[in-house]
């Protein structure tokens, strides 16, 4: 600054004065946290990599097992997959699916438009993931929350086709639970007695869930817009705003679902749910609880079903 007091500088001579201070008193920390950043960096990868191959590792041990197991021996096998289902991070391989079966659609769309393969791709994946399990708003949130945060990581790398990918994505996850509760309800009808008996203990909550699947569906996309770039956001409400008719339909199957439930229990009283009782604790009964728990179906092999459905309606196109 030679002899020139700080207050007969300009203000480009002040910024270019501490700016040359602030290099040399930082240049250490500066240098410091540059190396611990790279070592995140290393060690996000290598966490990465480990979970990775924790999974996988999971996965082997339990295709072993399954593999020492008779195949018409269905008991087993469902105690095994429910064991499965557990400790393997679905939810994890369920986002890894989506990405990937976007991404494929896009690179094999050509000149053509994707939006209807991709919306095959995310109704067959959320329909598959949503029927292995109960039907109940924390579970069913969780499924749709990753499908669609997988989307949007997918279309804010390629924003020139961003459209392209949320628009179909939200109208497959509205498909997808479509089918889902349309399935539960055709299911009620032959269901044994002892799992309507058990339906009965969980009708309150059953009921308030079929009465909110709209609600449900829009803070989805409410809270997945808010947590994503502007651009996204704006996006994703815009294409809501659209889907007015299909949420409709939606609260109209959910309606539905919830008068056959209704007009099956109204004469279930509680006698016959005494006669259940009697039964409770038969070999039928265990397998009818199972299926309030989680369907006989491995996780793995649903998202298999559904990939395999993707590549399907991929190769049609």
């Amino acid at each position: 600054m030679s002899n020139k007091k700080l207050e007969d500088l300009s203000l480009s001579e002040i910024k270019s004065y501490i700016s040359a201070i602030l290099e040399d008193k930082t240049k250490n920390l500066k240098e410091e946290l540059e190396d611990l950043l790279a070592k995140q960096e290393q060690l996000q990868i290598a966490l990465k990599k480990k979970e990775h191959e924790l999974q996988n590792a999971k996965y082997n041990v339990f295709d072993s097992i399954e593999s020492t197991i008779n195949k018409e021996d269905v008991a087993t096998l469902s105690k095994l997959h429910q064991v499965k289902l557990q400790n393997i991070d679905l939810f994890d391989l369920l986002g890894e699916t989506v990405e990937s079966a976007i991404i494929t659609a896009l690179e094999n769309s050509q000149d053509s438009e994707p939006n209807e393969t991709i919306q095959e791709v995310i109704k067959e994946l959320a329909y598959q993931t949503i029927k292995e399990g109960t039907l109940n708003t924390i579970r069913v949130r969780k499924i749709l929350s990753t499908i669609l945060h997988s989307a949007i990581e997918v279309a804010e790398a390629t924003p020139n086709r961003s459209l392209q990918i949320l628009e179909p994505t939200l109208k497959g996850m509205r498909w997808g639970l479509h089918h889902s509760i349309d399935r539960f309800k055709k299911r009620i009808a032959f269901m044994p007695i002892e799992a309507k008996h058990i339906l009965i203990e969980d009708y309150d909550t059953i009921m308030e869930d079929l009465s909110q699947t709209d609600i449900l569906f829009l803070q989805v996309v409410n809270t997945q817009a808010n947590e994503s770039t502007e651009d996204t956001r704006i996006t994703l409400l815009e294409i809501n705003k659209k889907m007015h008719y299909d949420l409709e339909e939606l609260v109209h199957i959910s309606k539905e679902t919830a008068t056959v439930m209704k007009d099956k229990f109204s004469s279930f009283a509680k006698t016959a749910v005494q006669k259940a009782d009697s039964a409770i604790n038969s070999d039928t009964a265990k397998e009818a609880k199972r299926m309030g728990v989680q369907a006989l179906g491995v996780a793995k092999d649903a998202l298999g079903n559904a990939i395999k459905s993707a590549k399907d309606a991929m190769e049609k196109k």
